[in-house]
């Protein structure tokens, strides 16, 4: 989040000196949402409602707090919307947030602050480093919001890199595959299959295990082709899917463990750059496919003892 808002910061910056100023505008609406989320507030854009609004851009009626977001971080700038006719909102706290970088300085400074208004500098003005620093205390779900609407507002804006995955390239080739042609070759033993989902109390998705392992053989077949083309490509495959079962196995267990498994590969995959965009729920249904053919195959879950799956 810092390295967003700090590119924010700087892209701002550069372009205010040759006024280009349409960034600006994006960036104002941004901090609606993100003191909203951050501080626990209902600002809105006060352009919304009053066109010719000085010295105040952010408004939160319920709260009483006033917001200046500035391109410029100076004591004037400061000291000039703060000496703007703020009477309408009086018993209000004003707020600055210098969208420019630090603003550290300022808060060691003094202002005159009108009657009716409320300003302590120190808490009151809130650079890149201050929001960090307020976003590293919160809870982790309301953490994860926050983070969620920076990437979401900024992620693209500033071309967030995105790598490719042996898996999107396993998923691209599976969703050419018509999946109700079931090959002949390599067979599951269905009985070793199913003493493995007793073992980890997975009984309940029983049925749709043995149905996708019927794409086992399917499945044997592309990661062969799929290893000609270098080494550790099929183990990275694995190893991708065998990671999201670790991290979620802390929290997680039996079915919950099994679906947020495939949830984050599935995101995972959609976040790859060589993953050819298919419809959400053939996504869904591919990845299911992976993650039922790594159970069979050893690569998440506990195994029973003597576990042997394939028969010929």
């Amino acid at each position: 989040m810092e390295e967003k808002l700090s590119a924010l910061a700087v892209r701002i910056g550069v372009r205010g000196r040759v006024n280009v100023l349409n960034l600006n505008v994006h960036a104002e609406n941004f901090y609606v949402h993100l003191f909203n989320e951050l501080l626990g507030l209902s600002l809105v854009n006060a352009n919304a409602y009053d066109q010719n609004a000085t010295a105040v851009d952010l408004v939160d009626a319920s709260n009483k707090i006033i917001i200046q977001v500035s391109s410029t971080a100076t004591k004037q700038k400061i000291e000039s919307a703060l000496s703007k006719d703020l009477s309408a909102y009086a018993g209000c706290r004003f707020k600055f947030i210098p969208i420019v970088g630090d603003a550290s300085r300022l808060k060691k400074l003094t202002y005159t602050v009108p009657t009716g208004i409320t300003f302590d500098p120190k808490i009151d003005i809130h650079d890149v480093t201050s929001v960090v620093r307020e976003a590293a205390a919160m809870e982790i779900d309301d953490l994860k919001r926050v983070f969620d609407l920076v990437r979401k507002e900024l992620g693209e804006e500033f071309g967030e890199e995105r790598l490719e995955t042996n898996l999107a390239d396993i998923v691209n080739i599976l969703s050419t595959e018509d999946l109700n042609d079931e090959p002949q070759s390599l067979q599951v033993d269905p009985f070793e299959v199913g003493r493995k989902i007793t073992f980890n109390n997975l009984d309940s998705l029983g049925s749709l295990i043995q149905g996708y392992a019927v794409h086992y053989s399917r499945l044997d077949e592309i990661y062969t082709e799929f290893d000609l083309r270098g080494v550790n490509k099929s183990a990275s495959v694995f190893a991708s899917i065998n990671s999201e079962f670790l991290k979620c196995q802390a929290a997680v267990a039996g079915i919950d463990l099994f679906f947020s498994i495939i949830r984050n590969t599935v995101e995972k995959i959609r976040n790859s750059s060589n993953f050819n965009r298919i419809p959400l729920d053939e996504l869904e249904l591919a990845t299911t496919i992976l993650v039922v053919d790594a159970f069979i195959r050893c690569k998440v879950f506990k195994n029973p003892n003597a576990y042997n799956h394939v028969a010929a």
